[in-house]
């Protein structure tokens, strides 16, 4: 939990007034997610990414997605050696313990796609070869609102395989007065230094996953999964790999809060970020302007609560 406060701390000295936004992601991070940004421009997305990465003792890289940018890319591309006679492989910026995939919506599909393997499985084909991510391994992909021109939208299972997606949001009146005064004579990034490292993370990634989840709330988890594929007003429900994307948030959340098992609330609190991007509202729900949150809402109305089990702090 230290590490964790130290990570946080670091973090506000550059983003300043979002600090549930942080712990969301955290939570994320811990989880071994990958994350994604959505907000209109000029909130803090890419900032926030590049001070989590300072903040690790990690190796980082930026990927700036643009129209013209190639599969090759990101993961990388076999050369012809004249002097050796063979093909030697390139690694490209993917092989990273922390990616930023900066706009990740103004390429094609088909270039998004190729983070597809990196994401599920920590490797990257290329031929025959198969080539091994270092741990951790951490997409944090931005996008701006498909509404915004020069957008496309990401595939179903692009969406998928991020864990959480998270909107920055507007700073209030006197969070934005305090970032102009901050920044008006120094640029407090450059000033943090690395509090953690690699090992720091894998060990809580570990510590996450020993959090203790009961029968009862694994059902609680699948029913509420299920009912998404269930509801007339959703054409495509979660995954298996959301629900259990939904289960190791909620080990985080019950980590973050010092327990060392996961209560109703820790799921509760995650349906949101974690399935609200991974489904897609039916013609019926369009038709009758039903909005997907309220939709969300009344699945999670319907389902009925685990009781309560007594608490054990860690």
């Amino acid at each position: 939990m230290e590490t964790i406060g130290k990570i946080s701390e670091n973090i506000e000295k550059v983003i300043l007034g979002k600090r549930l936004e942080i712990f969301q992601i955290i939570k994320g991070i811990i989880s071994g997610g990958h994350i994604l940004l959505e907000d209109v421009p000029g909130v803090g997305k890419t900032m926030f990414v590049k001070t989590l990465a300072k903040s690790f003792n990690m190796s980082f890289s930026r990927i700036q997605f643009t129209p013209d940018l190639l599969p090759s890319d990101i993961t990388g591309i076999s050369i012809y050696n004249q002097k050796s006679g063979v093909f030697e492989f390139n690694k490209g910026p993917v092989f990273a313990n922390i990616i930023l995939a900066d706009e990740i919506n103004r390429t094609s599909p088909k270039t998004q796609s190729a983070l597809l393997e990196a994401m599920e499985e920590n490797q990257v084909s290329e031929g025959n070869n198969t080539y091994f991510l270092p741990k951790p391994f951490i997409v944090v992909a931005t996008q701006n609102p498909i509404e915004f021109e020069g957008t496309y939208r990401l595939p179903e299972a692009q969406l998928d395989r991020f864990m959480m997606k998270i909107k920055m949001g507007y700073a209030d009146v006197n969070d934005e007065t305090k970032i102009l005064q901050l920044y008006s004579n120094e640029i407090p990034f450059e000033k943090i230094k690395s509090v953690a490292a690699a090992e720091d993370l894998i060990k809580i990634q570990e510590n996450v996953r020993k959090i203790k989840v009961s029968d009862k709330i694994s059902n609680y988890i699948a029913e509420i999964c299920r009912r998404t594929r269930e509801d007339k007003h959703i054409s495509l429900g979660v995954s298996t790999r959301g629900a259990l994307a939904l289960q190791r948030v909620s080990q985080a959340t019950a980590y973050l809060n010092s327990r060392d098992f996961v209560i109703p609330e820790d799921v509760k609190e995650n349906i949101y970020s974690v399935i609200e991007h991974r489904i897609i509202l039916s013609e019926f729900a369009e038709a009758s302007d039903a909005l997907k949150t309220n939709v969300i809402k009344n699945i999670i109305n319907s389902v009925p609560v685990p009781a309560p089990q007594n608490e054990n702090k860690i």
